[in-house]
């Protein structure tokens, strides 16, 4: 299906048939199925996914797939599919030797279920504060097997200055925010407290009195377990007088274009994001973003926009220089890191020295 893991798996595979290479993804099937195969990638149905008893038998099919297939190098993408491919693995003829590549997209709750993480060859990690969580969770893993391969943005995804087509753009001018004399500022992901939203409540209280006629969009949706979470920062926002510039938009599918369209981002987490992926794709667009020195976010922010990154936990920080946006708004540098083509190569330069190594026995 549609998501970061999915979206990178898919986009790895492209640059594998592309130098040459087969590419094998195991799954349960989704949308993005057909969009694999045209990249000439081969796809094979499988519940890898499922977190049931019923998946340890897909251990055995898994390890006759590696050997019919003449797999040189798994790479298991999330912690129940590693965990199958581990077993496998140690199903195999002897003689028989599949490289073992894992990846950490996050900070997962360090348990036994999680420790899968740190068991590859090499572990990639997206970002360096992926790679300081290992270190510091899994005490057993040697720093030399870990990969720091930050997710990278393409360019023709994210064009600098695009703007959406005309039809796009009247629907957001007959919308509240959407009178171009607004100044749109814009928390993009979804609803969970630790995303900052209800700090971002002070943050346009604070602007709007300091006489800028901001409009704040949260664009991202709440699921289920949620659902009071969001109910709280809608009262908030009311309480706050706030419900004719403050906008719950819930999910959106064109978050590309509400980004375009802002005239500034912001990312106040209050725990630290594995890799700020939203603030590079507003950075790529040309948008300014203003954003605490912690986690992913600052890692992207030092690299790409310093004139963003504000001290953790630092709101006032924040909104001054927001305020300063508004009266001057800055110039967003063009990018030079996190390109979606580095991140390809990265992880296939680790695909490719696993290969070439002599495997431990």
């Amino acid at each position: 299906e549609v998501g970061g893991v999915e979206r990178g798996t898919l986009q790895v595979a492209g640059g594998l048939v592309e130098r040459g290479h087969r590419a094998l993804v195991v799954s349960a099937g989704g949308r993005l199925v057909p969009e694999l195969q045209a990249l000439g990638a081969q796809h094979i149905t499988l519940p890898v996914g499922r977190k049931h008893p019923v998946s340890l038998g897909l251990v055995a099919p898994l390890a006759r797939l590696l050997v019919e297939e003449r797999v040189d190098v798994v790479h298991a993408r999330s912690r129940l599919p590693a965990w199958l491919a581990w077993w496998a693995l140690r199903r195999l003829p002897r003689g028989q030797h599949v490289r073992f590549v894992t990846g950490c997209h996050g900070p997962y709750t360090p348990n036994g279920y999680s420790a899968i993480v740190a068991a590859g060859e090499r572990v990639i990690a997206i970002s360096e504060t992926i790679r300081a969580y290992l270190l510091a969770h899994y005490p057993e893993l040697d720093p030399a097997r870990i990969r720091v391969v930050p997710r990278g943005v393409a360019a023709a995804d994210f064009p600098r200055g695009h703007r959406p087509a005309p039809a796009w753009v009247k629907e957001w001018r007959a919308a509240p925010w959407g009178d171009p004399g607004q100044w749109v500022l814009t928390l993009p992901g979804r609803l969970t407290r630790w995303k900052g939203q209800l700090d971002f409540v002070t943050v346009v209280a604070r602007l709007r009195a300091l006489g800028i006629p901001v409009q704040g969009l949260l664009a991202g949706g709440a699921d289920k377990r949620r659902q009071a979470y969001a109910e709280e920062l809608a009262a908030a926002v009311r309480l706050a007088g706030l419900a004719d510039c403050l906008h719950l938009l819930g999910h959106r599918d064109d978050l590309r274009e509400v980004l375009a369209m802002s005239q500034a981002v912001v990312s106040i987490t209050r725990e630290p994001e594995a890799f700020g992926r939203t603030t590079l794709e507003a950075l790529a667009l040309g948008v300014p973003v203003a954003g605490y020195d912690d986690g992913g976010t600052g890692e992207v922010l030092r690299q790409a926009f310093i004139e963003g990154l504000c001290p953790k936990g630092a709101l006032d920080t924040v909104i001054a220089r927001l305020a300063a946006w508004w009266h001057r708004p800055p110039r967003v540098p063009p990018l030079t890191a996190f390109g979606l083509e580095a991140m390809i190569a990265g992880e296939i330069a680790v695909y490719e020295e696993l290969a070439a190594s002599t495997p431990r026995v």
